[in-house]
C-alpha cells in the first residue's frame, strides 16, 4: 500500500511538470534490502583447498545466517553447513590455511561493563558482545580464537568478565608462506599489556616474539620469517603534545633505532605506514602524504636514514592505498600491483601474468568492478567478485583459467533495472574549494523529465568517505528506484580523499562542513537536476549529526532531516574522550563548532530522529534530547529501534523498519506535502 500511494504521487508530480516520466519504475520492496545476502564474506585459503563463506540459512526466509565450507578439490560437491545459533550469530568468517577457518559473530547482551568498552562505566548497557572463533573446516567443534587458556593469576572477576565480553585476542599476520602458524596478540589480563606471539593452528601453542607495553607497538612483521622489523613509540613532548616514532631494526646489532625521516607530531596527523620490504634491496615500502596531500608510495632506505629522490608509485588526483605483494611461493613479497583510491578503489596490476588475467575477467564482465581476492600458487583456482552501482556483489571461481564457476550472488532476487545511474562529480563550495561526490539519479530520468525530489546523504564518520560502486547499507539504490536523487558529498572533513580536504574540518562542525552538504543542494538546483522545493536531508552517526544540524540553521535548504543514530551534543560527545589523552589531542580537539543542543530553540524544518536501544557509539540520549528540545519548534518524530546496535549487520526486522520509516517520512511527513 506504501508503495502503491507513493507511486501514485509520483505519477502526480510527473504530470503537473509536463513530463513523461519514462524513468518511473516499480520500487525496489524493502524486503530486497532487509535479507542475509544469500552469499557474503567470501575467501579461499592460500593453498587453494577450501572456500569459505556466510550464506542465508536454509529454510530461514533468508533472515539468518550460517556458516559454509566447500572442500575445492571436488568443487561440486555440497558444503558444509552450520548455520547460526539462537542467540550467537555469523557476520563474517575467513578461510585459513591448516584447514581452520575463523568466525566472527555476535550476540545481544545486557549488563554491566564497568568500563570495559563502548558503553556506560555504571549500571547496565544493552549491547552486543563480539567474538572471534576458531573452527576445523568441518565445522564441528567452535573455540574462542587464540584464547589465553592459562589464565592469569590475581586477576579480579570484574576483569575476567571485561575480557569475556570484549576478546583478548586478534590475528596479526598470516605469515602465508608458514603451513601451520600466524602471528597473534594476546592481552595480560594483569596489566593489560599485550603479548604478540607465534601461534601453531594444529598445536595451539605459542611462542613469545614481542611483548608490548606502555606506548610501544609492533609494526611490520617480516611475512617470511615472523622477525618483527619495524616498532612505533609514542612520546610525550609537553602536555599537549606527542611524537609518534618508528623504529627500524638494524640487521647488524639487532637494536630498533629512531629515524628522524619517520618522526612526526601526532596532532599533524600525517599517514605514515610501513606496509613490506624489498627482499633484494632490504628497502622499505612506506605509504605517506609527507611529500603530497595524497598518500604516495615511497621506497625508505634504513641504512641511509632517507627515502628515495621519487615516489615509487603515485596518482596524480587520488592517494594510494595499498600495494599488492605476492602471497604465494612463486612471487612471494613481489610488487604485483597497486591500488589507488579513486571513486572506488582501483586494483592496477603491473606483473604481466597477473594484468592479463584480470584484463581478462573485466572484459568479461563490462561496467563492473572486478577483484581478484585469493589465489592458489599456479593460479589454477582464483576467486573473484563482481559488483557495480546497479549490481550487488557477485562471487566466482575461475579454474584452469578458462572455466567460471558462479558461486553466487548476493542479491539475486533484486530487480536491478529500478536502481539508476551513478556519476562521480565535484561541485564548488562557497570558498571556491572544489567538493568530492557521488550523485546517483533514477533509472532512465533526463532533464527534459524535470528537476527530482532530492536526497542530500552524508556520509558517517566524519572521518571516511563515500565511493562508487554498490551501497552496503542499501539507502541509495532504495531511494533512486522510488524517484528520488542521492548526492553524497565528501565535505571538509572527509578522509580518504586529501589532507587539505580532511584538515578543513578542523573545528567546523556544523559550520564549514556543514557549508559543504547545503552547498550540494544549491549546486543540483543549479544543474537542474534538484526540485528546490523539494530536498531532503538524511545521514546516520555523523550525517545524523549533519541532519539534525540542518534543523536548527537559518535559511535552510531542505524540507526535511532524517537523523540516524545521530550525534546532537558536542558537549557530551567531548566529554566521553576526556580519559583518553590521545584521542583528545588527534580528534577531540577537531569536534568543535555549532553544537545543535545548545540551538534547538532556533529550529526550522521538521525532523525525523531513529536510533537503536543497543546503540553504544552514539547512545539514545543525544535522539531523545534533541527531540525533546525541538518538537515544540516544529513537527518532529522520534523512534527507538529495539536491539538495534549502532553499526551493520542489522536484523532482518531492524532494516524492515528503518527502511519503512524512511519511506513513510518523506513520502507523507517532509515539509508540507510530503517530498
Amino acid at each position: 500500500m506504501k508503495t502503491k500511494t507513493h507511486s501514485l504521487r509520483l505519477a502526480a508530480a510527473c504530470l503537473s511538470l509536463a513530463a513523461t516520466c519514462a524513468f518511473a519504475r516499480e520500487p525496489i520492496p524493502a524486503d530486497a534490502f532487509a535479507r542475509v545476502p544469500a552469499i557474503q564474506s567470501v575467501s579461499m585459503s592460500t593453498d587453494g583447498k577450501n572456500l569459505v563463506a556466510l550464506i542465508a540459512a536454509p529454510g530461514t526466509d533468508d533472515k539468518e545466517t550460517a556458516l559454509a565450507t566447500w572442500n575445492l578439490d571436488d568443487p561440486d560437491s555440497n558444503p558444509v553447513v552450520t548455520p547460526s545459533g539462537d542467540r550467537m550469530k555469523f557476520i563474517a568468517a575467513n578461510a585459513m590455511k591448516a584447514d581452520r577457518v575463523l568466525a566472527l559473530a555476535r550476540q545481544e547482551w545486557t549488563g554491566a561493563l564497568g568500563g570495559c568498552g563502548e558503553g556506560k562505566s555504571t549500571g547496565a548497557t544493552r549491547t552486543f558482545v563480539t567474538k572471534l572463533y576458531l573452527t576445523h573446516t568441518d565445522l564441528k567443534e567452535f573455540d574462542e580464537a587464540f584464547a589465553n587458556k592459562r589464565g592469569n593469576v590475581g586477576v579480579s572477576e570484574a576483569t575476567q568478565r571485561c575480557f569475556e565480553l570484549s576478546g583478548s585476542a586478534n590475528l596479526v599476520n598470516t605469515l602465508p608462506l608458514d603451513p601451520e602458524n600466524v602471528i597473534i596478540s594476546q592481552v595480560n589480563q594483569a596489566d593489560f599489556s599485550s603479548s604478540y606471539l607465534l601461534y601453531n593452528l594444529r598445536t595451539e601453542t605459542t611462542k613469545l616474539l614481542f611483548r608490548g607495553g606502555g606506548r610501544s607497538q609492533p609494526g611490520l612483521f617480516d611475512p617470511r620469517t615472523g622477525d618483527l622489523l619495524t616498532r612505533t613509540e609514542l612520546e610525550a613532548t609537553s602536555g599537549t603534545e606527542f611524537e609518534q616514532r618508528i623504529l627500524i631494526k638494524n640487521p647488524e646489532t639487532g637494536e630498533f633505532e629512531t629515524h628522524d625521516n619517520l618522526t612526526t607530531k601526532l596532532s599533524e596527523r600525517f599517514s605514515l605506514d610501513i606496509v613490506g620490504r624489498d627482499e633484494e634491496s632490504g628497502k622499505f615500502y612506506v605509504l605517506t602524504d609527507l611529500f603530497s596531500d595524497k598518500i604516495q608510495a615511497w621506497m625508505y632506505d634504513a641504512q641511509r636514514h632517507e627515502f628515495d629522490k621519487e615516489a615509487l608509485v603515485a596518482h596524480p588526483t587520488f592517494s594510494i592505498s595499498g600495494l599488492v605483494l605476492g602471497s604465494q611461493p612463486s612471487n612471494f613479497n613481489r610488487i604485483l600491483g597497486f591500488t589507488v583510491s579513486g571513486p572506488e578503489p582501483q586494483t592496477i596490476f603491473t606483473d604481466p601474468e597477473m594484468k592479463s588475467i584480470h584484463d581478462g575477467l573485466k572484459n568479461a564482465y563490462p561496467g563492473q568492478t572486478v577483484s581478484i581476492r585469493n589465489y592458489n600458487d599456479d593460479l589454477s583456482r582464483i576467486l573473484f567478485s563482481t559488483e557495480s552501482a546497479q549490481n550487488p556483489p557477485a562471487y566466482y571461481l575461475l579454474l584452469d583459467r578458462k572455466q567460471v564457476k558462479l558461486l553466487g550472488k548476493s542479491r539475486p532476487w533484486m530487480d536491478t533495472a529500478s536502481i539508476g545511474r551513478q556519476e562521480w562529480v565535484t561541485y564548488p563550495a562557497r570558498d571556491g574549494m572544489q567538493i568530492p561526490a557521488v550523485l546517483d539519479l533514477p533509472a532512465g530520468w533526463t532533464k527534459a523529465d524535470g528537476p527530482l525530489p532530492t536526497i542530500i546523504h552524508p556520509h558517517g564518520g566524519p572521518w571516511a568517505r563515500d565511493y562508487t560502486g554498490w551501497d552496503g547499507s542499501g539507502w541509495v539504490p532504495f531511494l533512486t528506484s522510488r524517484g528520488y536523487a542521492v548526492l553524497r558529498p565528501n565535505y571538509r572533513g572527509s578522509s580518504g580523499l586529501g589532507r587539505k580536504l580532511w584538515l578543513a574540518g578542523d573545528g567546523k562542525w556544523g559550520q564549514g562542513m556543514q557549508d559543504d552538504k547545503d552547498d550540494a543542494a544549491a549546486w543540483l538546483v543549479q544543474q537542474g537536476i534538484a526540485d528546490k522545493d523539494r530536498i531532503a536531508i538524511f545521514g546516520y552517526s555523523y550525517g545524523g549529526f549533519a541532519a539534525a544540524a540542518a534543523v536548527v540553521r537559518p535559511n535552510s535548504p531542505y524540507q526535511c532531516a532524517i537523523a540516524g543514530a545521530p550525534v546532537t551534543d558536542l558537549g557530551r560527545i567531548g566529554m566521553s574522550w576526556s580519559d583518553n589523552r590521545l584521542q583528545r589531542i588527534l580528534q577531540g580537539n577537531t569536534v568543535k563548532g555549532m553544537d545543535p543542543m545548545r540551538n534547538t530553540d532556533k529550529a526550522n524544518i521538521p525532523v525525523l530522529l531513529y536510533v537503536g536501544d543497543r546503540d553504544v557509539r552514539t547512545p539514545k540520549f543525544h535522539a531523545e534530547d534533541f527531540y525533546a528540545g525541538v518538537r515544540r519548534k516544529v513537527p518532529a518524530k522520534l523512534e527507538i529501534i529495539p536491539d538495534m546496535p549502532h553499526s551493520m549487520p542489522w536484523y532482518y526486522r531492524h532494516q524492515i523498519q528503518t527502511l519503512d520509516l524512511i519511506e513513510d517520512y518523506l513520502a507523507n511527513e517532509c515539509g508540507p506535502n510530503g517530498l
